[in-house]
């Protein structure tokens, strides 16, 4: 069994979180005299999951449903939730790291004149890219002059 102050200290957390944790229902610690919270094995394990529920982006509301709930099909709609949220922003990080390794192959000094780079771009603004051999200072995107 460990105090409050040895699970916090292993997890580097204040100790307020757990207190914290504990009035949301996600904790439940054993008390021993005096009314000092006592941490075993299993409440330990249950500190991990919350924290790795929370660095794949978990709301606590969403990690006292999953860990819980009895019911099978309410954590399957909270996991699926999240997984749905998760994709969304897998794909968002993906597009920036596309733009981020787009641009890292352009050697001009205005990104923006950048053949390789206006062909990303055109492809997000649904613009006909760039011809390839284009002249240095087209307009940018591919877009007409007026």
């Amino acid at each position: 069994m460990l105090s409050i102050g040895e699970v916090a200290a292993r997890f580097g957390l204040a100790t307020h979180v757990l207190r914290h944790w504990e009035s949301v229902g996600l904790l439940a610690p054993s008390r021993v005299a005096g009314e000092r919270r006592r941490y075993g094995r299993g409440d330990v394990y249950r500190v991990a999951m919350i924290l790795l529920a929370k660095d794949g982006g978990f709301a606590l509301e969403d990690i006292r449903a999953m860990l819980t709930t009895a019911d099978v099909a309410e954590r399957r709609d909270v996991l699926l939730r999240q997984r749905a949220e998760l994709t969304r922003r897998i794909a968002e990080a993906q597009a920036s790291l596309n733009l981020i390794d787009n641009a890292l192959g352009c050697d001009h000094e205005d990104l923006a004149e950048c053949v390789h780079f206006q062909t990303v771009v055109a492809e997000r603004a649904g613009l006909t890219p760039p011809r390839p051999g284009a002249a240095r200072h087209q307009n940018p995107v591919g877009a007409e002059r007026a």
